[in-house]
C-alpha cells in the first residue's frame, strides 16, 4: 500500500480559460475594426414646402437662391431671388445680404447643361460673403419628390 505519485486519470475541476480569452481578444479587435469604418453622410439643408397649402406663403425674404442659367454657348446668367446680377456683382451683393443676418443659408440652383464649374464658382462666392450653409436645388428637389 505505496503512496501513489501522480494523477489517476480523474477529471479535472478547472476551467480551462485560455481559448476563452483568444475569443474575446478576437471580438475585441473586431469591433474596433469595424466602429471607425461606419459612413458619415453630409449635412444637407433642403427648403421644404410650405405646410399649410391653403394660404399661400408671402414671399419670404429669408430664402436667398442664387440661379445659375445657361444661355446656350454664351457665359451663364445669374440671378438671386429672381434678380438678374452679372457675374462680378454676386459677391459684394451676398455680402451686403449677409451681413445683418444671424441665419447665414443660401441654395444654389444650377441648370442641368451647365459645368459644375459655374456653379461651384457662385457657392465659392457664397464662402467668401461669410454664409455658413449653402445648399444645392437639384431637379428631384424642385420637383418634391
Amino acid at each position: 500500500m505505496g503512496m501513489g505519485g501522480g494523477s489517476q486519470g480523474g477529471s479535472v475541476s478547472e476551467i480551462n480559460v485560455t481559448p476563452l480569452i483568444d475569443v474575446l481578444l478576437v471580438l475585441l479587435i473586431i469591433f474596433m475594426v469595424i466602429v471607425p469604418v461606419t459612413p458619415k453622410g453630409l449635412e444637407t439643408l433642403v427648403p421644404q414646402p410650405p405646410k399649410n397649402k391653403t394660404n399661400p406663403p408671402p414671399e419670404n425674404d429669408r430664402t436667398i437662391v442664387v440661379q445659375v442659367l445657361s444661355n446656350g454657348g454664351a457665359a451663364p446668367a445669374y440671378k438671386i431671388n429672381e434678380d438678374s446680377f452679372n457675374k462680378n456683382a454676386i459677391e459684394p451683393k451676398l455680402a451686403e445680404i449677409f451681413a445683418a443676418r444671424q441665419e447665414k443659408v443660401m441654395f444654389v440652383k444650377g441648370d442641368k447643361d451647365l459645368d459644375f464649374q459655374n456653379v461651384a464658382e457662385v457657392i465659392d462666392f457664397g464662402h467668401q460673403a461669410g454664409v455658413d450653409n449653402i445648399g444645392l436645388i437639384t431637379p428631384r428637389v424642385e420637383a418634391g419628390q
